[in-house]
This record gives structure tokens, C-alpha cells and sequence, in this order.
């Protein structure tokens, strides 16, 4: 399983707000243990759906911090499922951001109905200590289609 929770990025207000979208389709290995009969997303992936909304959403901010990284994950609240094929509409909001730790907050919504909630923390990580080949594909390919450049 790649472990890219964000298909794509919808809005973006660098450094302010972001939503972006994500869909699990029934062949994916997770549904076959989670849960037979009743397949469901897993919570911790809606979560990392919130946070890798989030650190997208800073990344795009043109100040040389770094590549942000979860950090904290406070009063994640779950209040329904999310099934194999539905879109989840993901949405961050950064409520803090200073120079080392950031803050948003987030939800999920599945055809309207928010299905969860998080305020989630970041730090950030030197590009330099990422691997030489990283990228972010979606905050990419978002950005050349508004006509900006990568991060």
C-alpha cells in the first residue's frame, strides 16, 4: 500500500487552508481485515488524511522551514463511517504557525456529513534530511496547474 492519503488537492491558500480529496476503492487490502462484511476506513487513516492535508497546505508556504511532519494529534472525534468508494473531502484549517511547530484544524466530510474531526500539531523536518528523490506529486501537480512553483 503507497502511503499517499491525498488524491487531490482541490483549494489551497498557502499557509492558511486547504481541501483536498481522497477516495479508497473496495480492492484495497486494508478491507479485507477491517472490516469483512462491513469494510470501513480505518480512524488512523482519516487521521493521516487530516495531517498529510495539513503538512501539504504549509509546504506550499514559501518559507524555508522545512517539510512538515505530524507531530500531535488532539481530540480526534469520530462520528461515522467512511466506505470503500466514497470520496472523503478533507479540509484544514491552520489555526498557528510558528516557526517550528504549526496548528490546524481539521475534518472530514463524506457527501456533506463531517465524519471526523482533529486539531493536529506539526514540526518540520530540514529538506535536506529527506531522501535525495523525495517529491510531493499532488502539492506538484496542484501548483503547476495554478502556475506556481514547487516547493
Amino acid at each position: 500500500m503507497r502511503f499517499l492519503m491525498i488524491d487531490r488537492i482541490c483549494e489551497l491558500v498557502p499557509g492558511v487552508s486547504i481541501r483536498a480529496e481522497k477516495t479508497l476503492h473496495a480492492d484495497e487490502e486494508l478491507f479485507r481485515d477491517h472490516f469483512p462484511g462491513f469494510p470501513v476506513v480505518p480512524g488512523v487513516l482519516l487521521t493521516e488524511m487530516m495531517a498529510q492535508a495539513m503538512g501539504k497546505c504549509l509546504d506550499a508556504e514559501p518559507k524555508p522551514r522545512g517539510k512538515a511532519m505530524l507531530l500531535e494529534i488532539r481530540n480526534a472525534r469520530f462520528r461515522g463511517w467512511v466506505r470503500p468508494e466514497e470520496t472523503a473531502i478533507i479540509f484544514a484549517t491552520i489555526s498557528s504557525a510558528l516557526e517550528q511547530i504549526a496548528t490546524a484544524q481539521c475534518y472530514i466530510e463524506v457527501g456533506g456529513a463531517r465524519k471526523c474531526t482533529a486539531e493536529i500539531r506539526a514540526s518540520f523536518v530540514p529538506r535536506e534530511q529527506l531522501g535525495a528523490d523525495y517529491r510531493d506529486i499532488v502539492l506538484e501537480e496542484f501548483l503547476k496547474h495554478q502556475g506556481g512553483a514547487a516547493p
